[in-house]
């Protein structure tokens, strides 16, 4: 009540005149703020309660980016062509590729064994799928395979999407043959495998000739190298033992047969003079 009027009217009315203006039922007019919201009057309201008006007019609005729906907008802008990915977002990764093409792992490595002769024609051949179901077709495949590696000096050929290696010895070719996706080196440890083998059964002399002669331990050797394309065996030492204890294991040849029948002749015929 003491202080000048100009300082009441510099900050804010006196209590006197406040009293006044409440008495009348003229409420103070509320001052509008920068945001929109009505602020109350400084003089009516406490300043806490002003500052937490304005707040919750604030936070009444909801933020652009966390609205519910802006993500399926998004999506339905995108799908019709409306514009590219919004800055700030990751391109899409590549898709993966389907399990069923992915190749796995197989024990079955070996799809086909044959020896040609100097003019391929063949002299043993052991085939293990049904790349090529008929006789006519395996002979037809291994007539191109002996004219693309007959004249050439590698030991590596690829025809009709399968791996070749193959070696040659005088008159004679020695071939395995695998997928497009085998590894060579165990296709080549295959052949050198079938080629010792060879070489310790014929006595170092691995030609057509003594082959031929010795036809039925070739295919013992190849039956102990692959099995049904899975490679059992690949250490020559350890074929050539697991051939020689068949054939002393094998049935009795014509021979042994009739000095069986002789013998048994001789013991009936003793025993009927008994």
């Amino acid at each position: 009540p003491n202080a000048p009027a100009y300082l009441w009217s510099a900050s804010a009315p006196s209590p006197a005149e406040a009293w006044e203006l409440g008495g009348e039922g003229r409420p103070p007019q509320p001052t509008q703020c920068p945001s929109g919201a009505e602020q109350p009057n400084s003089a009516r309201a406490p300043l806490w309660v002003v500052e937490s008006a304005a707040m919750h007019k604030a936070e009444a609005r909801p933020r652009q980016h966390d609205h519910p729906g802006a993500s399926a907008r998004g999506a339905a802008a995108a799908a019709s062509g409306g514009g590219g990915p919004r800055p700030g977002l990751a391109p899409p990764g590549p898709m993966e590729s389907p399990a069923g093409l992915m190749l796995e792992p197989s024990l079955y490595t070996i799809k086909a064994i044959f020896i040609l002769d100097s003019f391929g024609q063949r002299l043993l051949a052991k085939y293990y799928d049904n790349t090529f179901p008929s006789t006519k077709e395996q002979k037809i495949f291994e007539k191109n395979v002996f004219n693309k590696t007959h004249k050439t000096d590698s030991e590596i050929a690829f025809l009709e999407g399968l791996t070749i290696v193959y070696k040659s010895s005088i008159d004679l070719f020695l071939y395995v043959v695998g997928s497009s996706q085998e590894n060579e080196l165990m296709l080549m440890s295959v052949l050198n495998c079938l080629f010792e083998s060879l070489n310790h059964m014929l006595r170092k002399s691995v030609e057509k000739r003594t082959l031929v002669e010795n036809m039925d331990g070739a295919f013992l050797i190849v039956d102990e190298i692959v099995d049904g394309g899975v490679i059992l065996e690949s250490d020559p030492q350890q074929v050539v033992q697991n051939v020689n204890f068949r054939m002393d294991d094998s049935p009795l040849s014509e021979h042994s047969v009739s000095q069986v029948l002789q013998s048994a002749k001789e013991q009936i015929k003793w025993s009927l003079l008994k």
